[in-house]
């Protein structure tokens, strides 16, 4: 009996999707496939319209790169064990210095526990690791109702939020009077 394989459960804008993209590890860009690619076989690929990249952690973007990026329709950053915390900044500057405005997917060792933070750094899929339940993954997204510190998903700081949600206060009040 062959051996099945197990899709790796896709969450992406904070719902169950199905993933239309593959791994691909080779040199080569695949015939007929929406595939995730290594950033280098990307780069080099003269037709990028099925294609993705896929970025190693430690990837340092210089400007030829990140121009190029612009036009990927995702990009993959990849989380090799759930201690290493590279891809959230990397994740974060493609957001808010290079203004990356496309989907931005955690691949590799994604657990529950990271999803709340990745987020709020500005990734908006993950292939959760295969032994993750998507149930409580989806929970897990809106654990914390306020936050103190600025993200990608809210820039304004707790303390300026205060302020505003005061004199909206006062103004319906007086609007009542």
């Amino acid at each position: 009996m062959p051996e099945q394989t197990t899709q790796r459960p896709l969450i992406k804008d904070r719902q169950l999707a199905q993933d239309e993209w593959v791994r691909h590890d080779e040199e080569s860009v695949p015939a007929n496939a929406r595939a995730l690619v290594r950033l280098d076989v990307w780069l080099g690929a003269e037709d990028r319209s099925s294609i993705a990249p896929w970025l190693p952690s430690d990837t340092e973007l210089d400007s030829a790169t990140v121009a190029a990026l612009k036009e990927a329709p995702l990009i993959a950053v990849d989380f090799p064990k759930f201690t290493d915390g590279r891809g959230y900044s990397l994740a974060r500057v493609l957001r808010e210095r290079h203004g990356y405005t496309g989907e931005i997917r955690a691949v590799g060792d994604v657990l529950i526990d990271q999803l709340f933070w990745m987020s709020r750094c500005g990734i908006n899929a993950f292939s959760l690791r295969e032994d993750q339940i998507v149930e409580d993954a989806l929970n897990s997204l809106n654990i914390f109702s306020r936050h103190y510190q600025v993200s990608v998903d809210n820039p304004e700081p707790m303390f300026l939020r205060r302020q505003r949600e005061a004199r909206e206060a006062a103004k319906a009040e007086v609007a009542l009077a």
